[in-house]
């Protein structure tokens, strides 16, 4: 019987929107782990700094830009990644957000939406995982193995109220992740793995303006976030990156087009 291993030790792993808080951890936990780790920002400074720290702790990582919504820019950026690592096992497609132009509210109705904020959270989100994996998924097609994870939300489950941008951009995403699995085995390898996970809330720059007031506590929304969230807090980046590290191990080698959800209980909270 085979050996159950979380050990992802020795594999390069290039991940988008690393110079965000939450891909940023990723980073540093996937490194601590013996991953060599790229990782790609538009804001490459912002990449930078945690590349620095994972340097300090001993750690092997480069900073590289790329824009995820541009095909030739991501080819640069593998072409960087190959030179100095040589191969790429793990794809993590962590570019994303939303826009406050984008979702409604009291000062701004539907009808008013910014289409043009509306199609950048939907291009940021889908599109730009699209090419990501378009890109650097190829790698993984030739070699004949890997593991690319995207990121969803609870919005891939569930329509959450104001953010009707966002929400349909990760429930594309999830949708994207099933679809992408299937055809990886289907047209070139059965040991290539897509999957997502989907987190629950936690305060990012993104969402602070709907989660939390100046002064520090829950706005409306917030609290009715808290409160259907069993664990009655918000989740931490650090919490993130197991699930993210389990997926990309063989302990989870039967895991395909899965979406796993690490919110604290909410999506299992029917509120009563």
């Amino acid at each position: 019987m085979k050996e159950i291993s979380f050990d992802i030790s020795g594999q390069t792993a290039v991940i988008t929107g690393a110079g965000g808080i939450i891909c940023g951890v990723m980073a540093k936990e996937m490194a601590r782990k013996g991953v060599r780790v790229a990782l790609l920002d538009l804001f490459v400074d912002k990449a930078q700094q945690v590349v620095d720290e994972i340097r300090a702790e001993g750690g092997t990582a480069i900073a590289v830009k790329a824009n995820v919504l541009d095909k030739a820019s991501l080819e640069q950026a593998r072409e960087e990644v190959l030179k100095e690592f040589g191969s790429v096992d793990i794809l993590v497609n962590g570019a994303g957000g939303n826009k406050a132009q984008a979702t409604t509210g009291a000062e701004l109705s539907f009808f008013d939406l910014d289409l043009d904020a509306f199609k950048w959270v939907f291009d940021l989100n889908v599109t730009g995982a699209v090419l990501t994996t378009m890109v650097f998924g190829e790698l993984l097609a030739k070699q004949g193995y890997g593991n690319v994870i995207n990121i969803a939300s609870m919005a891939s489950y569930h329509p959450l109220t104001n953010t009707v941008a966002y929400c349909g951009a990760k429930a594309a995403v999830a949708n994207f992740t099933e679809w992408m699995a299937v055809h990886f085995n289907k047209n070139y390898s059965t040991n290539i793995r897509v999957n997502a996970i989907a987190p629950g809330f936690l305060l990012t720059t993104q969402n602070q303006f709907l989660m939390q007031k100046e002064d520090g506590t829950p706005t409306d929304r917030g609290q009715r976030v808290l409160d259907k969230t069993p664990m009655a807090r918000y989740g931490q980046p650090e919490e993130m990156a197991g699930a993210v590290i389990w997926l990309c191990s063989d302990a989870a080698s039967f895991v395909n087009g899965a979406v796993i959800p690490i919110d604290g209980g909410f999506s299992a909270y029917s509120g009563v």
